[in-house]
């Protein structure tokens, strides 16, 4: 949507920069309880005009561009009176941070934007009421059409699912392989990889594959270019990921997903955590707080046991039940004293007694792993395509019946 907004904006500082203005107070066309001047009409006519001039495209029929532009005024002005009516509006505040966009997106400050305007003619201010405009009504149509928009899992999965997604989305995959005659020997491999042997090691010793010297690595390739054996096995998996046996006409595949790469591909430090906390109260004051956690703490130190330490004293109400268990955090995810205490404290042991914006606390990592986020990554641009697609078509929709229901009258002018 912020894009569409950009794009919006960028069409109209290249009217307001082109277009004469004329003051004229003739009536063109009355919308609903609002009009269209003459003026606007005009304006808009000539600044197509010109842009078709300047590409050196034919030129439409005059009456079509006519019709064209008053169609487009009109359903203009009907989503600014649906503005006006829900209480819309744009501030002074917001529209001063769209136009420092604007300059900073043209490589200008706003002082040296402000500046070429002048220097080319056009008003500042005039354009400053037009980008309020468009702004209104990118809001008038995220209200109206937005909560119409719904995509189910199975919308979601069958788009993943086609051949120009996973091409499109897909990461580039690092794969090593293991190739052996018999299940049986696929399952003693894998047996020795759940053991700790190394898959490098292991297919050197083990795979009849061409690439075994060098521990079956293939090369990077994205998803849509493996073997489709390969692919329905490999897809929606994490960094690490190893496969079951994989029969083929050749034998028993076992495959190890080693890496990925590419610009949806994300991976994030995490920390499995738990804490107690306590909050001082008009009745308990800092330094008695402090105090009576520490009392706690050494009772978990002596080897009572945390979670039934939690439950009992601690005044998270998220995490108290659980016994403190925080679950899996990632970096900015908490205040920033206990992401501190949390990536510093070694794994298993009981940290020190500290302050938080929340109160004091003393926490425990009990395990701390790199996530793979890929395919999180991957199902929100998913998500994000087929909104903007559905999006697209319910406004399309929505405008068209808005001006169906609209009052509309065409003035004759001279």
């Amino acid at each position: 949507m912020k894009k569409n907004i950009y794009l919006i904006l960028a069409l109209s500082v290249a009217s307001s920069l082109s277009a004469k203005v004329e003051i004229l107070d003739r009536i063109a066309i009355i919308v609903g309880d609002g009009v269209v001047l003459e003026s606007q009409v005009n304006s808009m006519l000539e600044t197509i005009q010109q842009r078709y001039a300047e590409q050196g495209a034919p030129m439409p029929p005059a009456e079509t561009m006519l019709e064209q532009v008053q169609e487009r005024l009109i359903i203009e002005e009907l989503q600014l009176q649906m503005g006006v009516q829900a209480g819309v509006r744009v501030g002074d505040g917001e529209l001063n941070q769209a136009f420092e966009e604007i300059a900073k997106n043209n490589n200008l400050s706003l002082e040296a934007f402000i500046e070429s305007l002048e220097t080319q003619g056009a008003s500042y201010e005039d354009l400053r009421n037009q980008v309020r405009k468009e702004m209104i009504i990118q809001r008038v149509q995220r209200g109206r059409v937005g909560r119409q928009v719904s995509i189910t899992e199975q919308e979601l999965d069958g788009f993943l699912a086609t051949e120009g997604s996973v091409k499109e989305l897909s990461p580039e995959l690092f794969v090593r392989q293991i190739l052996v005659a018999t299940e049986q020997e696929a399952n003693n491999i894998l047996l020795k990889i759940e053991a700790g042997d190394d898959f490098v090691a292991l297919a050197k010793e083990f795979s009849s594959n061409a690439n075994a010297g060098s521990g079956g690595e293939m090369e990077w390739r994205n998803l849509a270019d493996f073997p489709s054996l390969f692919a329905d096995a490999l897809k929606q998996q994490k960094k690490g990921f190893i496969s079951p046996p994989l029969q083929s006409g050749a034998g028993f595949y076992i495959l190890k997903l080693e890496d990925k790469r590419g610009n949806l591909v994300r991976f994030e430090e995490q920390w499995n955590v738990r804490h107690i906390l306590m909050m001082p109260t008009k009745m308990r004051d800092e330094q008695f707080t402090k105090s009576e956690l520490e009392e706690v703490r050494a009772r978990a130190l002596a080897g009572e046991d945390f979670a039934l330490l939690a439950k009992e004293f601690s005044e998270d109400p998220g995490s108290a039940s659980r016994g403190g268990d925080l679950d899996w955090l990632s970096l900015g995810k908490t205040a920033k004293a206990f992401e501190n205490m949390m990536i510093t404290s070694p794994l298993q042991e009981i940290s020190p007694v500290f302050e938080s914006e929340f109160g004091f606390h003393f926490l425990q990592v009990l395990e701390q792993r790199t996530e793979d986020l890929t395919e999180e990554v991957i199902k929100d641009r998913a998500y994000g395509i087929i909104f903007a697609r559905k999006y697209d078509e319910e406004l399309e929709n929505s405008l068209r019946t808005m001006r169906a229901e609209a009052f509309v009258e065409f003035k004759e002018l001279d």
